[in-house]
């Protein structure tokens, strides 16, 4: 090692950002380096989402069509399948209420519960839930459960 070796250790020295608007001198003064005039070169500009220069954007040129049902009922879906893993992983015994489906993190503790029936159901369980398919309904019953709408 020699002097015409030497150099910093790692990290130790950081390169300065370029300070614009500080005098003519610095060569980045006047209007630090934004131009003349239009909105970008004022204070406070920010592109909006979906701004395309001034030109009708998208979202306002595609037409709208369609219709949101403000009474609609949103469920959030748990299959017997599901249940079977659960019963099989011995985290669910003989009945499956609410809290049990929000404790396991199979809905949230605001939402309304329905029992789907894609999969099969061997274990025979009391289940309580806001709703249930047909299908999932027969498939609890025919393992020797039971059904309760909450």
């Amino acid at each position: 090692m020699d002097l015409s070796n030497l150099k910093p250790a790692e990290g130790s020295v950081k390169k300065q950002g370029k300070r614009v608007g500080r005098g003519q001198g610095s060569g980045k003064g006047g209007t630090a380096t934004r131009g003349h005039k239009g909105a970008k070169s004022r204070s406070g500009y920010s592109k909006k989402l979906g701004f395309e220069g001034g030109q009708m954007p998208l979202q306002r040129r595609v037409p709208k069509f369609g219709f949101t049902n403000i009474n609609r009922v949103e469920y959030q879906g748990v299959n017997l399948d599901t249940l079977q893993e659960l019963v099989e992983a011995k985290k669910i015994k003989d009945t499956v209420d609410f809290d049990t489906l929000v404790e396991l993190r199979l809905a949230g503790k605001n939402e309304l519960v329905k029992i789907l029936g894609r999969g099969e159901l061997k274990a025979k369980l009391t289940v309580k839930a806001h709703k249930f398919t047909a299908s999932a309904k027969a498939a609890i019953e025919a393992a020797g459960g039971e059904a309760v709408t909450l």
